[in-house]
């Protein structure tokens, strides 16, 4: 076992960039929204639930600048699809997802015990 922080800990490791990209709770949600289908912005404000226009605007363009997400123009509509490397995170979105049905119980059992 190794002492003290490993490769992952490092600043330009690539894990850094992921947990960076996966920590904010409505990027996940947006990623996930956007999984089966392209969708509009009004559609992804209906299919997120909670996320105000402006902080969805603000996901969708940092999403955009992290190349997960293409917005697509055709006349007026404009709607956001997943790009081929924003589709590859749609399986460990939904292991996390099946994590948190699994314990996500337990966690509130623990939380409730604590506070």
């Amino acid at each position: 076992m190794q002492d003290g922080p490993g490769p992952s800990f490092l600043a330009d490791c690539p894990t850094r960039l992921a947990v960076e990209i996966i920590a904010n709770k409505w990027a996940v949600l947006v990623l996930y929204g956007l999984g089966d289908r392209p969708r509009r912005h009004g559609e992804l404000i209906d299919h997120v639930g909670g996320i105000s226009r402006k902080v969805l605007t603000q996901t969708l363009r940092r999403l955009q600048d992290f190349g997960l997400v293409e917005r697509r123009t055709e006349g007026r509509q404009i709607d956001y699809a997943l790009t081929d490397l924003g589709r590859t995170l749609i399986e460990p979105i939904e292991v996390l997802t099946a994590w948190a049905r699994d314990h996500g119980e337990e966690i509130v059992d623990f939380q409730e015990r604590a506070g």
